[in-house]
């Protein structure tokens, strides 16, 4: 059976940085609908369009075709009051966005001062081209 529209796909990735530094793979098949539905990366889908199982391929992405550029816009600073204790870097939050029509995102404490808490809403992999490699398995 050839991938198409609607298809449910499975299949496992290793995903590295451009210089080949592991960030993830699967440890367990991951599926997805095929399609459009923004399950995988459009490039990838695009790739995949017409497979079929076994189907195996690597290719770059860059960020605009992964989580995209990285947006100074999207960092902010608050006041450490307004968080609970203790914080650190690294721990994330749900935020509420300025324009109320837009989904919640996700915040990241990226520095700390004894008065701020600075905050990064963008994915932590934004702005870095990425490898990904993958095998159709169903």
């Amino acid at each position: 059976m050839k991938i198409s529209k609607n298809s449910v796909v499975t299949l496992k990735y290793k995903l590295t940085d451009a210089q080949g530094e592991f960030i993830e793979e699967t440890d367990e098949p991951v599926e997805y609908l095929h399609g459009g539905y923004d399950g995988i990366f459009p490039r990838v889908e695009e790739t995949l369009e017409g497979r079929e199982t076994g189907y195996k391929t690597a290719m770059a992405l860059e960020p605009q075709d992964a989580f995209g550029e990285y947006d100074a816009d999207q960092v902010r600073v608050e006041q450490r009051s307004k968080f609970p204790e203790p914080i650190e870097v690294g721990m994330r939050f749900e935020g509420v966005p300025e324009d109320e029509e837009e989904d919640p995102e996700i915040l990241t404490v990226t520095d700390l001062t004894e008065d701020t808490v600075v905050l990064d809403a963008n994915h932590p992999l934004a702005g870095i081209a990425l490898r990904i490699s993958f095998e159709v398995l169903d």
